[in-house]
């Protein structure tokens, strides 16, 4: 019974860590970047989960596959992969240490202009505004969650569908070379259309496609896996790959880097934390996938009223200087005029 339970405080404090990290390459990243290239430079840091995914299904397969087919899989081979992710964690450390923080972060800490308890005015002034960005994540994370995680690939598996472990694995890694592909190329669209435009469209994208997919995936085809498989994950990417920019120009700079956390983290929660329970609660319940697919498109039906809520905001100034132009107008409920922006002072003043 100390095994599970290690495993799951495990896995909290991985996930603690995760949000934590995540904020902080996504701000790097995003203000870093110019104004113009804000969307691509965003997406980098959410590459990360689909080629850790392409990393982990892949060498898993080629575990099942090759190196140690059958029982030897289960009584040494699952070992390796998990050793293996040591170095990813040596070079995301590397990489962090290496990397200067972001322009407004120096702003900030030389005006000393970042607010003293950063939370607690995040959630005095800003609560509608975190619960909003979390409802946009919680779709992509959800369908996240069910295509590539754990949820569709045992299902697959399964006496009901019947495909072997390794092909099923194999069409993971294709999934996810399919969601970082789209991934990049939302970052770059959401450059040129907006944020809010790129989301809406890779909703509706999922929303089209998630029954289709559970449809091919009860056929017991494989080549069906890899086109259902395929589809979802377009919409996965258009709704992934420009969340870093379109997060960070939502919150204040005095603010930012909570609000960001904090919204990934509720979104990843209600998203994903409880959609493989809820989609086998289903299964057992209704005893076929129909009940699954309408609680996905359901999710991603929330995620949309979500991010139409919310002002496309791609070219504003995320300099703290900008302060007061940056705590209005985030949701199309907010109708306050936008404040002159303050000049700066000369150099002699300052």
């Amino acid at each position: 019974m100390l095994a599970p339970v290690l495993l799951g405080l495990l896995r909290i404090v991985q996930g603690i860590s995760a949000g934590g990290e995540w904020g902080g390459a996504a701000l790097m990243a995003v203000e870093h970047a110019p104004a113009e290239r804000r969307g691509l430079a965003g997406s980098m840091p959410q590459l990360g989960v689909p080629l850790g995914l392409l990393l982990a299904t892949a060498v898993t397969a080629l575990m099942t596959g090759v190196i140690s087919p059958g029982e030897q899989f289960l009584e040494w081979g699952w070992r390796i992969p998990f050793a293996a992710s040591i170095v990813l964690i040596a070079v995301g450390y590397f990489v962090r240490i290496a990397v200067d923080e972001s322009p407004v972060f120096q702003e900030i800490a030389a005006k000393k202009e970042q607010a003293s308890v950063p939370i607690v005015e995040l959630f005095r002034k800003y609560w509608h505004l975190v619960a909003i960005a979390a409802l946009i994540f919680v779709g992509n994370n959800s369908v996240g969650y069910m295509s590539t995680g754990g949820f569709i690939p045992a299902y697959a598996t399964s006496d009901a569908v019947g495909l072997s472990r390794t092909d099923v694995l194999v069409a993971m890694t294709f999934a996810a070379t399919v969601w970082l592909v789209s991934t990049l190329g939302a970052g770059i669209v959401s450059d040129r259309i907006g944020r809010k435009l790129t989301y809406q469209i890779g909703y509706v994208w999922l929303i089209l496609t998630i029954w289709p997919l559970f449809l091919l995936i009860d056929s017991g085809s494989l080549l069906n896996l890899y086109i259902g498989l395929g589809l979802v994950c377009i919409g996965t990417g258009l709704t992934y790959g420009p969340q870093a920019s379109l997060y960070s120009e939502l919150f204040p700079a005095s603010i930012r880097f909570s609000g960001v956390s904090i919204s990934y983290a509720i979104g990843a929660i209600l998203g994903g934390a409880f959609a493989p329970m809820i989609a086998q609660a289903l299964l057992d319940a209704t005893g076929g996938t129909p009940a699954i697919a309408v609680y996905l498109i359901g999710m991603c039906v929330v995620a949309l009223v979500a991010v139409s809520l919310v002002r496309d905001r791609s070219r504003i100034d995320l300099s703290i200087n900008n302060q007061a132009e940056q705590e209005i107008g985030s949701t199309v409920f907010d109708k306050r005029p936008v404040p002159d922006r303050p000049r700066r002072m000369s150099a002699s003043r300052s």
